[in-house]
């Protein structure tokens, strides 16, 4: 039995079915690789995958299915190349077990062997990061959609533009009509002048030469005139590209990440927020044509800063939060009309916050962020090792208490606790998955 394996390179822009049988049969081991990627990516940059993602996946079980003869049975009459001590007939023991295989390659995963590296597309890897996922139907509805007016191919036509000529079809056209009219060619043309010269130049030339030349003679002066009236390009062979005008849609979506950064935000806290704002980027980047990200942090006091310096910069104060809302505001006043842009947020803090503030805070929800936001997410981060506060969400300080009571209001508002980074991608899947988007 024979079994062929097409190993051709993918076309730009589609995938051979070979490829497509591959991520399905691994796509336990992607899945994973995929998940640990995202932690380390750019929000921006690295997050926004603009070429694909280049991962690393064990060897155990991508190998290519094929028939082979079982080793446990069966009689064989086969000698091998270089054989000098068996003939036929002759019976030997079969090795034991294990017997024969080589050493097993080095590996820094455990698995014995090294691992197999391919690069993923673009939409493969924003599809495998979030499959299952979509934005809640309750969020889809408040859609806002531009309509612009463009182009697109509507086939080809006998009149247009020179910028449109289709070089392609016109060519085929003018070697199609050639053929048909047998349109004498050039080497033609070349061995009857070379006949004409040859008899051209006898000294003393017969009747039956003359009569020879002057055949030649007409029969390339009639090919030169059939040249000259069969032209190598004709108006019936231009065809032109053709478009026609049609409206599309296009939508647009700003995300506004939202970080405490007082003191009591360390390291650890500013890296699961990061986690969090780096995937809710990424999963609306394949919703909307544009998006584009803001980051707001605050102690006392609230500005919009560069992705750097909201990750890493150092900075002490107070906590008042309302600073945060206050500035999303303004914000959004200034450069993105509601009309035009989906606004989603994504706040993140350890739930801290001065005197009364937090009441404030749940006045600009309720009256002036909710009622123009799709959808508002509020990350609390725990400390390590408070699993028994993250479970029981109905009680926590001044700021959950207020969200609490927002929440119970605004469909599109949810809030959340984490502790560790192995929290930050199923409470994202919990936000956004198909079946849980219903509160």
């Amino acid at each position: 039995m024979r079994h062929f394996i097409d190993r051709r390179q993918n076309p730009k822009g589609k995938s051979l079915g070979n490829r497509q049988r591959f991520l399905r049969r691994a796509r336990h081991h992607i899945k994973d690789m995929v998940d640990k990627s995202v932690q380390e990516k750019s929000i921006k940059d690295g997050g926004s995958v603009p070429t694909g993602e280049r991962i690393t996946i064990p060897t155990k079980g991508i190998g290519e299915p094929r028939f082979v003869h079982s080793n446990q049975g069966g009689f064989r009459e086969r000698i091998f190349p270089g054989n000098k001590e068996f003939v036929v007939g002759d019976s030997f023991p079969r090795p034991k077990s294990g017997a024969g295989e080589g050493g097993r390659k080095a590996s820094d995963s455990g698995e014995g062997e090294d691992g197999f590296t391919f690069s993923l597309t673009r939409e493969e890897y924003l599809h495998i990061l979030f499959d299952g996922l979509e934005l809640p139907d309750m969020i889809k509805k408040n859609t806002f959609e531009t309509e612009t007016k463009a182009t697109r191919r509507a086939g080809l036509t006998t009149a247009g533009s020179p910028n449109n000529l289709n070089l392609v079809r016109t060519m085929r056209n003018s070697l199609g009509r050639r053929i048909a009219l047998r349109r004498p060619s050039t080497d033609e043309l070349a061995t009857l002048a070379a006949d004409i010269e040859a008899l051209e130049e006898e000294g003393a030339p017969t009747a039956r030469d003359k009569k020879r030349l002057e055949e030649l003679r007409t029969a390339f002066a009639a090919l030169e005139r059939k040249r000259k009236i069969v032209g190598y390009i004709d108006p019936l062979d231009l065809r032109f590209d053709t478009h026609v005008p049609v409206m599309t849609r296009n939508s647009k979506a700003v995300v506004f990440c939202l970080m405490d950064v007082s003191g009591s935000m360390q390291e650890r806290e500013k890296d699961l927020a990061r986690r969090f704002f780096l995937l809710l980027n990424l999963f609306l980047e394949r919703a909307y044509d544009q998006s584009d990200v803001v980051f707001i942090r605050h102690t006392h006091h609230a500005q919009e800063v560069d992705e750097e310096t909201f990750f890493y910069a150092r900075e002490t104060g107070g906590t008042i939060v309302s600073t945060a809302l206050l500035e999303m505001q303004k914000i959004i006043e200034d450069r993105y009309p509601t009309d035009e842009w989906n606004i989603y947020a994504a706040q993140a803090s350890d739930g801290e916050n001065f005197g009364k503030d937090s009441l404030k805070c749940e006045e600009l929800l309720n009256d002036v962020i909710l009622p123009i936001c799709q959808y508002f997410a509020y990350v609390e981060i725990m400390p390590t090792g408070t699993r028994d506060a993250m479970n029981d969400t109905d009680t926590g300080g001044d700021l959950w208490d207020s969200y609490v009571n927002v929440n119970a209001i605004w469909p599109s508002f949810e809030m959340l606790r984490v502790s560790e980074p192995a929290h930050i991608y199923p409470m994202f899947r919990r936000l956004f998955s198909i079946k849980g988007a219903e509160k």
